[in-house]
């Protein structure tokens, strides 16, 4: 069976919490095992409407989305995006591809509290069955606890939002990125007023509290479900019950070869070389691990740099470590894509010394550009790196472990091609972001409405 696109046969489970009284999603039939790379993908997919709901988009750390939406839109989708909140960069600022989509993607929270309010006096006059069916959910989903049924109402009053803009524009199918506060909206949109939803699940952060985010809830109630990972899957199936398993799809994320391919020339050994690293700068992406192994490198007389793309909370704190260290860091802050891009084709190696994460595109675009890589071995990140093969990995948290990794590939110059190689034609073969929204497209075609 094809490791990009799987199922399992599910056994019998237990319920979980029940959030309205009609019958949850069971399983669905068998979705086919499908190539990893079409000759054809015209011939295989064909287009349907759904909307994407999204927490911000589009989002600087998340161009996935766009990319993704693109694609699916060039197989003959016709796709729409809501967006709970505004995007954080400011039009003028965004390259014309986020600009146009910042046209045309519809803002919940833009609508402001009147508005919202006159929607759900309309709801309740005109319908109030879907009204009362969705407040009765989000009471339920608050537990009786008051802080948690205050966000559980305002999550319902953006789904009635989000609902009522569906229905106006013929929308039957809401697919929902991320497991968070954004999937609790789309789940009390699909309770509210009855249409089927689906999601793509990333982790982690959900995988940590199950109970906060409701995450059995909303596997059981989704239609199908789109993993990133077999370890993602994994999670999922730990808490849901074995008869939502077969919905599971392994759906890998990717990366577009025609737009990060190898550019970078290796420096002369003497010369200083540069590590990159690209992420938020908050705790779980691990830089200041990275920084130690970097003094310790220094210390041995390694001539090196580190370069960390990404703005956060942790960037004060950061810097002042590596100002106490003599550590020649460069803090670029948040970059566009296309900036990112460049200096990834001037960097040495790429370093990620994460705690947490799902699946790293940022590692995705750096090994298709044959820049070797050195990553933490947690969640689905072995899936992405073979250890030795394709880059290196560590245990995360391990200082020593991180040093001696980025030493090995510093003092070697033959090593650092041959991963940087291998590390490219692996993204190139299962992270190909136009072959895996094919796979992706046909999943949606296999649950679309025209196929119940």
């Amino acid at each position: 069976m094809n490791d990009v696109f799987q199922k399992v046969n599910p056994d019998a489970g237990s319920p979980a919490m029940t959030l309205d009284a009609g019958p949850r999603s069971r399983s669905t039939p068998d979705v086919p095992d499908v190539e990893l790379c079409p000759e054809k993908p015209s011939d295989v997919v064909r287009g349907c409407r759904l909307v994407y709901l999204l927490s911000i988009y589009p989002a600087v750390s998340h161009t996935f989305f766009l990319n993704e939406v693109r694609e699916l839109r060039k197989l003959g989708f016709t796709i729409e995006v809501a967006s709970i909140n505004q995007p954080d960069l400011s039009r003028s600022t965004m390259p014309t591809a986020e600009a146009e989509e910042t046209d045309a993607t519809f803002y919940i929270k833009s609508l402001g509290g009147a508005q919202a309010a006159k929607i759900a006096a309309k709801t309740i006059l005109l319908r109030p069955r879907e009204f009362f069916r969705g407040l009765a959910a989000a009471m339920r989903l608050g537990r009786w606890d008051p802080i948690a049924t205050l966000y559980a109402l305002l999550y319902f009053a953006e789904a009635l939002i989000l609902g009522d803009w569906m229905r106006t524009r013929g929308h039957r199918h809401l697919h929902v990125h991320f497991c968070g506060p954004v999937a609790s909206v789309g789940m009390l949109a699909s309770i509210t007023w009855g249409f089927p939803y689906s999601l793509t699940v990333h982790g982690p952060d959900e995988f940590y509290d199950v109970e906060k985010f409701y995450l059995r809830e909303k596997v059981e109630r989704a239609k199908f479900i789109v993993c990133i990972s077999n370890f993602c899957r994994s999670q999922l199936m730990r808490i849901a019950a074995p008869e939502h398993w077969d919905k599971m799809h392994v759906v890998r994320l990717g990366i577009d070869p025609r737009v990060f391919y190898p550019m970078r020339q290796e420096r002369e050994p003497e010369n200083t070389l540069e590590i990159l690293c690209v992420g938020r700068l908050v705790p779980s992406k691990g830089q200041l691990i990275l920084l130690r192994a970097c003094a310790r490198l220094i210390s041995q007389g390694c001539p090196i740099q580190v370069r960390l793309v990404g703005a956060g909370p942790d960037r004060e704190r950061l810097e002042a470590f590596a100002k106490q260290m003599n550590i020649c860091a460069i803090f670029e802050g948040a970059k566009s894509h296309d900036e990112t891009r460049q200096l990834l084709g001037r960097a040495d190696i790429f370093a990620l010394a994460s705690f947490a994460e799902g699946v790293p595109v940022a590692l995705m675009e750096a090994m298709a550009m044959e820049v070797p890589c050195v990553s933490t071995c947690i969640a689905g990140i072995s899936e992405l790196i073979r250890d030795g093969l394709d880059g290196l990995l560590v245990p995360a948290s391990s200082v020593e472990a991180l040093t001696s990794a980025i030493q090995r590939i510093f003092e070697d110059p033959l090593l650092r091609r041959g991963l940087g190689v291998a590390g490219g034609k692996r993204v190139r073969e299962l992270y190909n972001l136009p072959q895996n929204v094919s796979l992706l497209a046909r999943v949606f075609n296999e649950h679309s409405p025209s196929s119940d």
